[in-house]
């Protein structure tokens, strides 16, 4: 049977949509469950969704509750993304953003800035879908990637190098958006969004003890489809994703050139109902649907189906 390595990537309300859409497409197609993946790397949304694979919840009641309507399901959403809280942390923004960043000028000026959201909610949703494991950690190899606000590195949760801690936390780390959510305390140190680091952190998969035989990315934030009516910075946030995406690709073709690498982007459909705004809780539900049409699409190109049929056909079939 093929090993297979699963990489999650950031992508806000929209990327956890563009995540249940495909994988539930694979699914449906090959008859492979994700859960049997030897790994997953889960990064910002990414990290809620492999919480719900390896807690067997990768289902459409999980992602939209009970609600009927378009109404309903945005308030599901809503209650658990948006717990308000008391912008607070201004004397950490300054300490460990806006004077480093004043030293050498970049993007981590965000870091330990104030949020206008906690990720109580966060957490709350991986505990009422996945139940006790919220608490505990996956048998199975599970990397939930995060940002250490003091040593400014990612920090993988799951690993022996992190610190001990229950899935829930680690997604509410992983998830702490700069400026949306409050960062998040473990052990007297400061969390932020893994996607701070990087989008995807395939690299990681490199820390399993033999060559994987085939990488299934999914890549919200590294489109390479432009959106017609896209935002400047929406093709921003794609051109660095993509960066960082090849860069991890190629380190792993280097060091497992016979590992077979499927990446999965949103198509321009998909991007037409998750952008402008990825954290729009109204436009999970039409980015899931886009994503379900698209993928019908995508996995029935030659060059995907074929990955697909060599790896996960077969093993379903076993």
């Amino acid at each position: 049977m093929s090993e297979v390595g699963l990489v999650l990537g950031g992508g806000g309300i929209t990327g956890a949509a563009f995540h249940f859409g495909t994988l539930l497409a694979i699914e449906m197609a090959t008859g492979w469950d994700p859960d049997d993946s030897s790994v997953i790397v889960g990064t910002s949304s990414g990290s809620f969704v492999g919480a719900m694979v390896r807690g067997g919840a990768l289902h459409v009641d999980a992602f939209t509750g009970t609600g009927r309507t378009a109404d309903e399901i945005r308030d599901f959403l809503s209650g658990y993304l948006y717990t308000r809280g008391t912008p607070r942390g201004g004397l950490r923004w300054i300490r460990r953003g806006i004077m480093p960043a004043l030293r050498s000028p970049s993007l981590h000026a965000a870091l330990g800035s104030p949020g206008l959201f906690r990720t109580d909610g966060l957490q709350q949703w991986v505990g009422d879908a996945v139940g006790p494991l919220a608490d505990s950690w996956p048998d199975k190899a599970t990397a939930i990637v995060a940002y250490d606000l003091d040593t400014r590195r990612r920090v993988a949760f799951g690993t022996e190098e992190a610190p001990d801690v229950g899935l829930a936390e680690a997604v509410a780390a992983s998830s702490a958006v700069p400026f949306i959510y409050e960062p998040v305390s473990i052990d007297g140190e400061w969390y932020a969004d893994g996607g701070i680091a990087s989008g995807t952190s395939i690299d990681l998969l490199l820390g399993h003890s033999d060559p994987l035989d085939l990488v299934i990315v999914l890549a919200p934030f590294a489109a390479t489809a432009p959106r017609r009516r896209g935002r400047m910075y929406e093709d921003v946030f794609d051109r660095v994703g993509r960066k960082a995406l090849a860069a991890e690709i190629a380190l792993m073709e280097r060091q497992w050139p016979d590992t077979e690498i499927l990446v999965l982007r949103p198509s321009e459909m998909i991007l037409d109902e998750a952008r402008p705004n990825p954290m729009s809780a109204s436009a999970a539900v039409p980015t899931f649907l886009a994503t379900l049409r698209s993928m019908q699409r995508q996995l029935a190109r030659r060059s995907v189906w074929s990955v697909l049929e060599r790896h996960l056909i077969t093993n379903a079939r076993v």
